[in-house]
């Protein structure tokens, strides 16, 4: 059992649930910033963020609403914010950059390669929809590429990285894109200590099956060494069998309601602050300790929250 700190990151709302699959799901600017201080007062050192138009639910890019929660979480918690480039699966990369390169947070989430992201099969169950784009946005990933060209990945690095000290979450859906990620290391467009975020679940990405986590996990070690801090989430089911194994195998987890809606079989979560204290309990209690947010900027060498631009 390896003794380093596990840092828990917490994917607050996301963009791939709807309004009408969980009362819980965070929409409005006062419930994202309530529910990610909830999460980090649970023990996240890490918080995933994702903005969504407050009155129909919709993934958004608008820098302005990310202006509503965005202090107040700086605020009231010592957290790590960490904003997403990949927004919702309607963006261009453009719209995906607007929040970030307003705010130059510690962190960005960053996708690693094109791929098929599909969610469509969500929309033929019985939820209670609430609003007429619910449905259409997820059967329209049926036709979908979600891009991330190499082009996309070293300007975004560039413009985030580069020119403003942002490092990144490096969101691996599959194999290729660890790959994808040793060849921007090899050329020291990246350069360690970086987060890889191996991601498994997703239809068009590599699916949770066991043997799949520890070739993924094989595959980080070889490619990146002691350069790489792994992380793992699993999408829906998966999320915390798959969390805590990374944990016990040295790793980092990422939970929350962007990933899963439930808390266990059956049952919806009804905060992410719950994921998180679960998958804490699980961690403290084979005797792993989690890392504090000074000690998660620590080991990724983040600028500090001082360089962030609220």
């Amino acid at each position: 059992m390896c003794a380093k700190k596990v840092i828990i990151s917490c994917a607050i709302t996301g963009a791939i649930h709807t309004p009408g699959m969980s009362p819980h799901l965070p929409i409005t600017p006062d419930q994202i910033a309530e529910s990610a201080i909830g999460a980090a007062r649970a023990g996240a050192a890490i918080l995933h963020l994702h903005a969504r138009d407050p009155k129909t639910g919709r993934p958004a890019p608008d820098p302005e609403l990310y202006a509503k929660f965005l202090p107040r979480v700086h605020t009231e918690t010592d957290a790590i914010m960490n904003m997403t480039t990949g927004g919702g699966l309607t963006m261009t990369v453009e719209e995906r950059l607007e929040g970030p390169l307003r705010f130059l947070p510690e962190m960005c989430s960053l996708n690693m390669g094109s791929m098929n992201f599909a969610i469509f099969p969500l929309a033929e169950r019985p939820f209670a929809w609430q609003h007429d784009w619910e449905q259409a946005y997820l059967r329209g990933t049926k036709d979908y590429i979600f891009r991330n060209t190499f082009g996309d990945i070293e300007r975004i690095v560039e413009r985030l990285g580069k020119d403003h000290g942002t490092r990144f979450e490096h969101e691996c859906y599959d194999v290729g894109h660890l790959y994808n990620l040793a060849h921007f290391v090899d050329r020291k467009v990246i350069e360690p200590p970086f987060l890889v975020q191996t991601i498994f679940g997703i239809l068009g990405g590599i699916s949770a099956d066991w043997e799949n986590l520890a070739f993924m996990k094989a595959t980080v070690d070889r490619l990146f060494g002691d350069a790489a801090e792994w992380s793992v989430l699993a999408a829906g089911q998966s999320q915390m069998p798959f969390a805590a194994h990374s944990a016990m195998r040295g790793g980092h987890v990422r939970v929350g309601l962007e990933d899963s809606l439930y808390i266990k079989r059956g049952k919806l979560s009804v905060s992410n602050a719950e994921q998180v204290t679960k998958i804490r309990t699980i961690i403290e209690s084979v005797g792993l300790e989690i890392a504090t947010p000074a000690e998660a900027r620590e080991m990724l060498k983040l600028k500090g929250r001082d360089l962030v631009r609220l």
